[in-house]
């Protein structure tokens, strides 16, 4: 248990327009979609599987302020099914930040049926700053700006508050 709940120091890049992934996996999805529920436009869903094995402290992704934080009771499928984005327990967190709305949800899983938000409306974060956490494996999706260029490919092993997965062109 002490090994499932540990909380490592991260460092995150410094260099502006860079977003980092708010939590440690694999990339399960990366797309452009259309987010008519929060951001209300197109933007880039990278979704983020988190095993049993992976820190599960959840981090900023950028600099911004909280707008919202809204939690919506659901189903506990497992995590790395395409509905369980949409059916499963989740807390929605949405962050106004100098290149737009972003949207990150938490979403419970099979095992993991607690997710935990320790932001609220009007809260300043820092790209790296911890927000949450989920407890046992579960699923990470982000909703970037849809002008962000990816800097990461499916499958791929990510770091929160590290890895970064997208940036804005100058």
């Amino acid at each position: 248990m002490a090994y499932f709940f540990r909380d490592p120091d991260r460092k995150a890049p410094e260099e502006e327009g860079l977003f980092v992934a708010p939590a440690d996996g694999k990339i399960l999805v990366l797309q452009t979609v259309r987010e008519a529920q929060f951001i209300n436009g197109e933007t880039l869903q990278v979704s983020i599987f988190m095993s049993p094995l992976n820190v599960h402290v959840n981090r900023a992704p950028c600099d911004g302020v909280v707008d919202k934080v809204v939690h919506t009771s659901g189903k506990f499928l497992s995590a790395f099914k395409p509905e369980a984005s949409v059916q499963n327990e989740n807390i929605a967190m949405t962050m106004q930040t100098k290149y737009g709305a972003i949207l990150i949800r938490q979403i419970a899983g099979f095992i993991a049926r607690r997710a935990v938000c320790r932001v609220a409306q009007g809260d300043v974060l820092k790209r790296g700053d911890r927000y949450g956490v989920i407890k046992f494996s579960s699923r990470v999706d982000i909703f970037l700006p849809a002008s962000t260029v990816p800097r990461v490919r499916l499958g791929e092993k990510v770091t929160a508050g590290e890895t970064v997965l997208g940036y804005i062109p100058n």
